[in-house]
Order: C-alpha cells, then structure tokens, then sequence
C-alpha cells in the first residue's frame, strides 16, 4: 500500500504530533508516524501547545516503560494519562483522580475493586444478552438509506452496554455518551469558557451518579459497577474527586474503545475489501480479526507517563520530570513487529501483539467486554452479509488522544 508524503514545511525536529489541530486533516497521521519510526524509536518534541515531551514511537519502547511503571509514573499528580496538563490559569479546576492515573499500591486495590466485573465467568454471563440487542439492533437498520453509522451502531450499543454495567436508568442512557465526549473534548479544553461549559456538564455527571450512589448504598451488593464501588474497602470512602475520576475513566474506557473499532469495521470493509469479504465467507476469521480491528483502529492513540528519575531508553535520556507520550497508534503501526501494518489482516498471525489496550499494569481492564462487544457484532453481521457503503467524509474526533469518529454516513444492503 502506498505511503502518502507528509508535508514538507514539519521538519521531525519541531513537529508537534500531539495537536490536535494536526489531526484534523487525518491524510498526514500516520506517514508522520512512520517517519518517526525510520529515524529513531524517540524523539523529543522541545515546544509545543502542552509543553516539551518526548514521543515513542516504536512497539519495543512502549512495551519498556509500559513494564517500568515504578520509574514512568501515571499518577495524576505528576500530570496523568494524556499529553495535556492542567493550566496553571485554571489552578482551581477539580483534579479527577482515577485508578489508572494511580502508581501502586492506590492503582493495585482501586483496579481490584472493578476487575469482577470483566472476569470470563462474568462475559459468558453477558454473552446472550449482548448478542440479543445487537441483532436486533442490526435488523432495525434501514436498508437502501443513508444513515449514520456511529449514533446508529456504534453509540447505541457501547452506551447500552455501559448502562446495563452501571445499572443505569435505560431511558437516560444517552447521557453516558455525552458526558464520555464532554470529558474528552480537547477543543473545550483549549478554551476557558468552554472548558467552564464542559465542568458544568462533568458536575451534572457527578450530581447525576450520586443520586445512584445515595441510593445504592444501604442495599444489598449487586454486580453493577456502582455497588462494587460501595461494597469495596478501596473504593467505599472516595472522596468526591477519586468518584468522578473513575466514573469517568469507566465511562469513557467503556465508550471510546468499543465505539470506534466498531465504526472501524466500516471503515475496513471499505477500504480492504478484498479481506473483509474473507472474513465474511469464513467465520473461523472472527475471533482473529478482532484483534486486528482493534490493533488497526487503535481507538486510544497515546498514554501518557511522567518519569520519576533519570533512565535511558532507546539510547536516549529521559530526565526525573519529563513527560513522556507513548503513541499506540504508532506501535500499533510499527513495520517491525506488523508487516504490511497500515492494512487490515483477517489472518494477521501476530495481531494479539496489539497495544492498543496497553502493557502491564495498566492494561484495559474491560479488554474482554470490548473483545466479546466486537466479535459479536462482526459475527451477526457475517449471519446478515450485511454491506456498509461509505458515502461521505468520516467526521474525526477533534483529539490527539481518542482516536475516533463524530459520524459516518453509510448506505447497508444485505447480500
């Protein structure tokens, strides 16, 4: 497959690949990142919108810090997870505290507290119920007209499915999707009235999830996340920042890692056709290419770490105090590991290789619910033959952070 040439006025030694502003016009991503990875497997990035960091770009660098968490710090004190740091003009803006911006042992205990939630016993439980309201959702879609496959597909069954976690009111649901976008919104960030807007709607979140707190509380436990919470000697005296924190982190972790691999497999079978259509006359193909979709989708481009002394990596030095922004999408790209890695593979033999949900500790803890979500929309859809056509622009996620879609307008006919 053909690299496109990246524009010639970016030179690698000022490039800033974390504004957003880059991403708009999407066309120059990822040759930026494959010529990154020619030069080098870091490069320090010494000005930009959020400040100097370092960029790592190769699959082997990542995995090293990934397994380094005592030195490459998550904690939101020393700045989190993504590559924005909180503004010293907004000094009074709630921290959001959650367990994966935590270092152990307050990562190990609060992580522990959710982790029942996604046990295999726990998937094999949701297993029919998932498949149930995604075939019927399939067979709700229009055929012959246009309609956007994000809302249509992709947010109603990642929402419904964060619903049904938090037990919460299926008639509302649609305001997980919002608050997820609002506490991701880098465009909102970037501006102080805004950002005031999206705290109104994060506070409205937090009033929201209280009520269910308050009411939970005195009940017997239940496997929804919030009486996990509640029942849980790590979680059960939260104070109100650590709730939002991780109310958010489940919200999100929930939404925007499904969500966008699902609308990633419209977009592969669009533009790999020939592969998809592969997997479609073969079913055994499913459960692989799961994990190539997601590895091809990377729906988190980076996480961020913070060093917490001195260390070489990749022949570089990383000084105590420097920010350090790990590309997934990069790793996930990287030629090395993944040949031919810009294409989606159905028959990829090392596509679990992926890190699109991280290394380590802080490895997606929902990974087999977005696993189990995917795989059962790809077989239902392989049940239909159903055909996405794409008939317009995909509309991207204004964000070097979530790598993702606002819309895509799709046209399905059925075999």
């Amino acid at each position: 497959m053909a690299t496109l040439a990246r524009p010639a006025e970016l030179p690698l030694e000022v490039l800033d690949i974390g504004n957003p502003h880059l991403w708009t016009d999407y066309r120059h991503i990822l040759p930026y990142f494959a010529e990154m990875r020619a030069a080098g497997p870091l490069h320090y990035c010494p000005e930009s919108m959020y400040g100097p960091y370092w960029n790592i770009v190769s699959h082997q660098h990542i995995m090293e810090i990934e397994g380094r968490p005592d030195i490459f710090s998550s904690s939101w004190e020393r700045g989190g997870i993504t590559i924005a740091d909180r503004q010293e003009s907004r000094a009074d803006e709630p921290n959001m505290p959650m367990f994966i911006a935590m270092d152990r042992p307050e990562h190990t205990g609060q992580r522990r507290t959710v982790a029942p939630a996604f046990t295999p016993a726990e998937m094999l439980r949701q297993s029919g119920d998932i498949r149930r309201r995604t075939a019927e959702l399939l067979d709700s879609l229009p055929v012959g007209e246009t309609f956007d496959w994000v809302d249509r597909v992709s947010i109603e069954l990642t929402t419904g499915m964060l619903a049904i976690l938090f037990d919460f009111p299926w008639e509302d649901r649609r305001l997980l999707t919002k608050w997820s976008d609002t506490a991701t919104d880098f465009e909102a960030i970037e501006d102080d009235e805004k950002n005031r807007e999206r705290w109104e709607v994060l506070y409205e979140m937090v009033g929201y999830f209280t009520r269910l707190w308050n009411e939970r509380a005195n009940k017997d436990p239940r496997p929804d996340l919030i009486s996990m919470m509640i029942h849980s000697e790590a979680t059960k005296n939260m104070t109100p920042q650590e709730y939002l924190g991780n109310l958010v982190l489940l919200i999100v972790g929930g939404n925007d890692t499904t969500r966008n691999t699902m609308t990633g497999s419209a977009m592969v079978q669009n533009l790999y056709r020939d592969n998809w259509s592969k997997m479609m006359a073969d079913p055994a193909l499913i459960p692989n290419s799961v994990s190539e979709l997601i590895r091809w989708q990377t729906p988190l481009a980076h996480m961020r770490r913070t060093a917490t002394q001195d260390s070489e990596v990749g022949g570089k030095l990383i000084r105590a105090g420097e920010k350090v922004v790990m590309w997934y999408l990069s790793a996930n790209r990287d030629e090395g590991v993944f040949p031919d890695a810009d294409v989606f593979d159905p028959t990829r033999e090392n596509a679990r290789r992926h890190l699109a949900f991280g290394f380590g500790i802080h490895r997606c803890v929902g990974a087999r619910l977005a696993e189990l979500q995917i795989g059962i929309l790809l077989e239902e859809m392989q049940k239909r033959q159903m055909r996405v056509e794409i008939v317009g622009e995909p509309v991207r996620v204004y964000s070097s952070f979530v790598h993702g879609f606002r819309g895509l307008p799709v046209v399905m006919t059925r075999s």
